[in-house]
């Protein structure tokens, strides 16, 4: 069983989190970028201004914003009954679905705090952090990509001492039985005031009856800067390091994102990357378009030809996706019949996208495409919808917020002209102080003045925009030459027959480290050799220097439960 230490039993989730020095608050606050309001009151504006305009689609249920916030108000009745209270981490592991949705702002309504744990996420990833955040509750499904998401729950709950309830949203199976477990449905709280036709609840049977909602009532015990949630960082290495997002600075962070893709009521975001998943969430995602009272339409898987589909019933004017799609997207464009005339904006992000394929989807979409570098620290970066197609295609943005202050440094330390390679270093008023209870992790990630360091390399044009050149840990020091493994990424993926790429660095006697290419090559496509990687790295322009020196065909490229690339798969495999 996981236990957890004295410490962290008295310690609260907020104050395991570093805060913002006290100036620095009080001027965002000043500023009107704090706007002191937590999730649970917006959601209730948003019912109030929005009403019955469609805030969700998913499948054939569609859901108002009056009813988000009713039956966020519901379920949070049943939480509560069965312990759910303010400060409790709840992990929140659901497929993008409604009720992920409808359980989010549950969770707000309590003051509880939402865990953001991924679908892929396997057991070694999910005690850890039910363990870590002494989660009370585990929200989850039933069953989804063919794993059963329910005996990965009980073993957890078996596991991790604070875990008292489970809630699947779905079937409870063979777990029926057991009094830890609920159903979602059977958590809701009867209104006496009713919902009208219910839309998107069936029947209603089932569902229990607390003598009505305004019997006890549940307030909004949060304070705006308390902690929403908890988001889990994009590393490859060991577990992901958590960070706390309160609701001040995450309401800022929606806003500015959404006011960069000028979202507004008639837009129709689709949500096809994982939901939990920051980018999807709220960079811009689904909260900056509740903000603007647009709807979000949830896709059930990420196939091009479902979601062009869902484009075309659901007239989506904005969507967003990572650059492991973009070649997929790209193909079913070529064939598919389904009208993507509404389509306005095709936001890629989460990895640098190669620039060949930044300029296809310019060309063969009709939409904008709207390049991002964004972290769950913080920092979000944007191209303007009105820049050049050069810049679109090439760079990764500029920071959405005037008050977002970036460094762009050597090793030592210093701050590198404008045009030469360095990390990207940030502070400002949604970007983290600390992460959550590890005190190592913070002072290695935050400089003495507090700003928040990247790992990215990049360069800064005089337009302010940024272009992403690799990561610290991707640099290969072949012979002491340094080599960014995502500009050969990049240069290499324009090769016809290379669906995906991985550089890694592997120790080599000789030279110290050596270039090792992982690659995935097109289906009936011949196997490619070092010589032929060596002269097409030659005929892009590249230093013959940076071509790999090993080449080493896979099936497929592993993936992160977060959708990136997991190069730490694939070190496995060095020597």
């Amino acid at each position: 069983m996981t236990t957890v230490d004295d410490h962290a039993q008295t310690a609260t989730i907020r104050s395991l989190i570093p805060d913002w020095p006290a100036d620095f608050a009080q001027r965002y606050r000043d500023l009107g970028l704090w706007e002191g309001k937590t999730f649970s009151t917006r959601l209730d504006e948003w019912a109030d201004l929005y009403g019955e305009s469609t805030a969700v689609v998913d499948g054939d249920r569609r859901f108002t914003y009056r009813d988000l916030a009713t039956r966020a108000t519901r379920l949070a009745h049943g939480l509560r009954n069965i312990g759910v209270g303010r400060g409790d981490a709840v992990l929140l592991q659901l497929p993008n679905s409604a009720e992920f949705v409808i359980g989010w702002f549950a969770l707000q309504r309590l003051g509880a705090v939402p865990v953001h744990t991924q679908p892929g996420h396997r057991h070694l990833e999910v005690s850890y952090l039910a363990g870590a955040t002494r989660a009370v509750a585990y929200i989850t499904t039933d069953e989804f990509a063919r794993f059963d998401h329910r005996a990965l729950a009980s073993q957890v709950a078996d596991e991790v001492e604070s875990m008292t309830s489970v809630i699947i949203a779905g079937d409870l199976g063979d777990h029926a039985a057991d009094d830890r477990f609920h159903t979602f449905d059977s958590l809701y709280v009867n209104d006496d005031r009713g919902l009208g036709d219910d839309r998107g609840l069936g029947d209603d049977r089932g569902l229990n009856d607390d003598g009505g909602l305004n019997d006890g009532g549940l307030g909004d015990p949060a304070d705006p800067s308390d902690i929403a949630l908890l988001l889990l960082s994009g590393g490859t290495t060991g577990m992901p390091k958590l960070i706390g997002r309160t609701h001040d600075d995450y309401a800022y962070n929606s806003r500015v994102a959404g006011d960069r893709s000028r979202l507004d009521a008639d837009s129709v975001y689709l949500a096809i990357l994982p939901i939990a998943f920051n980018y999807t969430w709220n960079c811009p995602g689904i909260l900056s378009t509740f903000r603007v009272g647009g709807t979000v339409v949830l896709a059930p898987n990420q196939d091009p030809a479902v979601c062009f589909e869902l484009i075309e019933r659901e007239k989506v004017t904005m969507t967003a996706i990572n650059p492991q799609l973009a070649p997929m997207w790209l193909d079913e464009r070529e064939f598919t019949e389904n009208d993507l005339s509404s389509l306005k904006i095709i936001e890629i992000g989460s990895a640098r996208l190669a620039d060949y394929e930044a300029r296809r989807i310019i060309d063969e979409f009709d939409a904008t495409l709207q390049q991002i570098l964004g972290m769950s620290e913080g920092l979000f970066c944007a191209t303007h919808l009105d820049d050049d197609p050069e810049l679109l295609a090439t760079t990764q943005g500029v920071p959405v917020s005037e008050y977002d202050e970036i460094r762009v440094i050597d090793a030592e330390g210093v701050v590198v002209p404008n045009g030469e390679i360095g990390e990207l270093t940030v502070r400002g008023p949604y970007t983290l102080r600390g992460y959550f209870d590890a005190p190592e992790q913070t002072a290695k990630a935050i400089t003495a003045d507090g700003f928040y360091c990247t790992g990215d390399l990049v360069r800064r044009l005089d337009s302010g925009h940024l272009i992403v050149s690799g990561r610290i840990k991707d640099q290969i020091n072949r012979g002491g030459e340094k080599i960014a493994a995502t500009e050969v990424e990049g240069a290499l993926l324009e090769h016809p027959d290379i669906r995906a790429l991985a550089i890694l660095g592997e120790p080599d006697e000789t030279l110290g480290e050596r270039s090792v290419a992982f690659v995935v090559i097109d289906d009936g496509a011949p196997e490619l050799t070092r010589r032929d990687l060596q002269t097409f790295t030659e005929s892009v322009g590249l230093s013959a220097y940076k071509a790999p020196d090993v080449v080493r065909i896979i099936d497929e490229m592993p993936l992160t439960p977060l959708g990136k690339m997991d190069k730490n798969a694939l070190r496995a495999h060095l020597g």
